[in-house]
């Protein structure tokens, strides 16, 4: 019955169009200088994964039955090379693995003509390799110079100079109803512009508490992710990064991070490599209608503290349980989702001005705002190429925890690894992984574990003992030099 309805609204659409073609070809945008401007810009980004799966089981995922198992081996599975790869351990295949590359797809676009790169953090993370292709087909491996889950931005670097870079625009001058354009690599298909509208500003999502998502209309399909949406004067003025979509494609609801906050997150990573916010320490909900009520508000608005962590910010700046935040470092708070968002773009250790309702009146306290703990060991590329005096005898380039986190390790000691090439990346060890002993020794510094490797004699094999996000794992490793 939908697809008879679907056919005949076509029919008509289409009589209707042709009755109104002059008037309405006249209004419409021309984004043939958008695509030939911007286009350039935009580039192809190709991620490489070294994964392992049983060679009893090559499909994962799918059941262990024979019947099952042959079938996917004859006929293979839907988008099996992109499919995301269950989470690998380094070193070598264990008895009855295969080692296999995982490859998968995403866009970026060019910010400065040295080579730096913005895309989403989903694109790269987690990847062995990435290979730039810009439009004139020069292809690039780049670094990884840093990546925020939390935004999902990643910033990236090639070796060139002289590129086309985009012109960078205003979000918050972007109007509901107005024209945009994205360009991107859905499905591979390099450099495809496709065009829509503004359907709504500063959208919230689950789970994405730290992003207002500017929403469109836009076709976003996969590989688009990490692409810029420009406005019609051709600026950028987000990353397309989510889809809602019950079967992979699009269905014209499409979400993009806000060009200020990725370019607020690529300074941060590249200058220092983490990324720093604000942090209050509290639980919060949304206002409801029957709680603004009974609370003797005249609207529903604001952020009702649910909870406060003991020693917190927001415990030593005197909030409490039942507050209802209206203002923020005098930034209005209109709905729960605006809090955390103001919160973590305030500087930590900065005394700021809080505005609440209690009992029925306002109250105004003064919070000095901590600093958020990092969900993940992140890594920032050295702004130089590592000498030789910084890559140890194994390849690797290594560096003392935070105390962040070392936390994040219950108190662990380890070293990050912030490069692995020669025989560490042969065996599998990556960047981003922790270092926590050698022979069964624990690593204590960057200095000492560096001796321990360079006693070694060529042909000998070391024992590294790696973590990888929940998992640990003995790596062996033939030192070769």
């Amino acid at each position: 019955m939908l697809r008879k309805f679907l056919s005949t609204a076509v029919i008509v659409l289409s009589a209707s169009a042709a009755f109104v073609a002059p008037s309405v070809a006249a209004n419409l945008p021309d984004f043939t200088v958008l695509a030939e401007q911007q286009g350039p810009t935009v580039v192809n980004i190709s991620i490489t994964q070294v994964m392992h799966r049983n060679a009893q089981m090559p499909f994962p995922g799918i059941p262990n039955n024979p019947g099952l198992q042959e079938f996917f081996k004859r006929f293979g599975i839907p988008g099996m090379p992109g499919m995301p790869g269950m989470p690998g351990m380094p070193g070598m295949p264990e008895q009855g693995e295969q080692e296999y590359r995982s490859q998968s797809l995403g866009s970026g676009f060019i910010i400065s003509a040295d080579g730096y790169i913005l895309t989403n953090a989903h694109v790269v993370n987690a990847a062995d390799e990435v290979l730039v292709k810009l439009s004139d087909k020069r292809e690039f491996k780049a670094k990884i110079i840093g990546a925020d889950k939390r935004t999902d931005v990643a910033l990236i670097k090639i070796e060139a100079i002289g590129l086309p870079i985009v012109n960078i625009g205003n979000p918050s001058s972007l109007k509901v109803g107005e024209w945009v354009a994205a360009i991107g690599s859905p499905f591979g298909l390099e450099n495809t512009m496709t065009a829509g509208i503004v359907s709504a500003k500063a959208r919230a999502l689950p789970q994405e508490n730290y992003v207002p998502f500017i929403q469109t209309d836009v076709a976003i399909n996969p590989g688009n992710s990490g692409g810029p949406l420009f406005n019609l004067a051709g600026e950028v003025v987000g990353i397309n990064s989510q889809i809602y979509s019950r079967s992979g494609g699009s269905v014209g609801l499409s979400f993009s991070i806000p060009i200020d906050v990725a370019i607020n997150i690529s300074k941060q990573l590249r200058s220092t490599g983490k990324i720093t916010r604000g942090w209050l320490g509290v639980a919060i909900q949304e206002v409801t209608k029957d709680l603004a009520e009974s609370f003797g508000m005249k609207k529903a608005t604001g952020a009702l503290i649910a909870g406060v962590e003991k020693d917190s910010p927001a415990d030593k700046g005197g909030l409490e349980a039942g507050d209802v935040i209206i203002k923020f470092d005098d930034k209005s708070v209109i709905t729960s989702t605006d809090l955390p968002r103001i919160v973590g773009s305030t500087d930590p250790k900065k005394d700021v001005n809080v505005e609440v309702l209690r009992k029925g009146r306002t109250k105004n306290l003064r919070i000095k705002v901590g600093e958020m703990a990092s969900d993940d060991l992140q890594v920032a590329q050295n702004k130089k190429t590592p000498t030789k005096e910084e890559v140890n005898k194994i390849g690797l380039t290594l560096t003392a925890l935070t105390p962040q986190q070392k936390k994040k390790l219950n108190g662990e000691n380890g070293l990050l690894v912030t490069s692995s090439t020669g025989a560490a990346a042969e065996a599998g060890i990556r960047r981003g992984d922790v270092v926590l002993g050698l022979n069964n020794s624990e690593t204590q510094s960057v200095v000492q574990f560096n001796k321990q490797i360079n006693a070694v004699r060529k042909g000998k094999t070391v024992a590294v003992l790696v973590q990888r996000g929940d998992s640990t794992l003995y790596v062996p490793i033939k030192v070769t030099k």
